[in-house]
């Protein structure tokens, strides 16, 4: 089953974004995310990320959220994590 996660940036945090962002690529390259990138605001700025992953369950699904170095370094306000079915 594919879970997207929705991840909202705290506020002011950007600098958090960058300085955990390589460890966070490797994180998606090593544990097979099947799509990610950020999300952007107005000015173009990161301020979010949007994840979809291919795993048996729900738990393995926040299981991976809670390991993702973005959440480690505590850059999230929010994380949402829904199931998806991939149409197109």
């Amino acid at each position: 089953m594919r879970y997207a996660m929705i991840c909202t940036d705290k506020p002011g945090h950007l600098e958090v974004r960058k300085a955990n962002r390589d460890a966070h690529v490797a994180y998606l390259r090593n544990t097979g995310a099947e799509m990610a990138g950020p999300f952007l605001d107005a000015g173009g700025e990161m301020c979010g990320s949007l994840v979809v992953i291919d795993v048996e369950t729900r738990q393995e699904a926040e299981t991976w959220a809670a390991n993702d170095p973005y959440a480690k370094a505590g850059l999230f306000a929010d994380v949402r994590i829904e199931a998806w079915n991939k149409v197109i």
